[in-house]
């Protein structure tokens, strides 16, 4: 006898998205770590783990005037320390464009399991260069 079992579109309840309160708790440091042509960027960022991708994309443009440019690509990814082997592993989680929406936007760090010690991570590629790949090189 075989069991079978149907879940329509309708029958899954999404929960209903909370306003994000930005007057409770604190913040939390980030150590941000951006690249352009292989030149690396280090910045000390107080934002929070509920902080969406575009959010902090608009926190690198306010301190990196050459990404503020129409068209520049973000992608976004989390350095963390590798409990099984030394060194550190790498997670894509995302990115964005300057101008542009994004199915990314709305994403954030809290959602894509960013901890306490470890590093964000953003490539930076100006909009007259070709797009990032979908796996982009680092030097490390």
């Amino acid at each position: 006898m075989a069991v079978e079992s149907r879940v329509t579109q309708e029958e899954i309840k999404k929960e209903p998205e909370k306003p994000i309160d930005r007057e409770k708790g604190l913040g939390s440091f980030l150590i941000v770590i951006a690249f352009e042509n292989m030149n690396h960027f280090g910045w000390f960022v107080l934002s929070r783990m509920d902080a969406t991708l575009k959010e902090l994309t608009s926190l690198v443009k306010e301190v990196y005037p050459e990404a503020r440019k129409k068209g520049t690509h973000f992608n976004f990814a989390i350095v963390f320390t590798d409990l099984k082997r030394p060194g550190y592993r790498v997670k894509e989680i995302g990115s964005t464009m300057s101008g542009r929406k994004g199915t990314d936007d709305s994403m954030t760090l809290q959602s894509q399991k960013f901890q306490i010690g470890d590093y964000l991570d953003i490539a930076i590629t100006p909009p007259n260069r070709a797009p990032p790949p979908s796996s982009r090189m680092r030097p490390y």
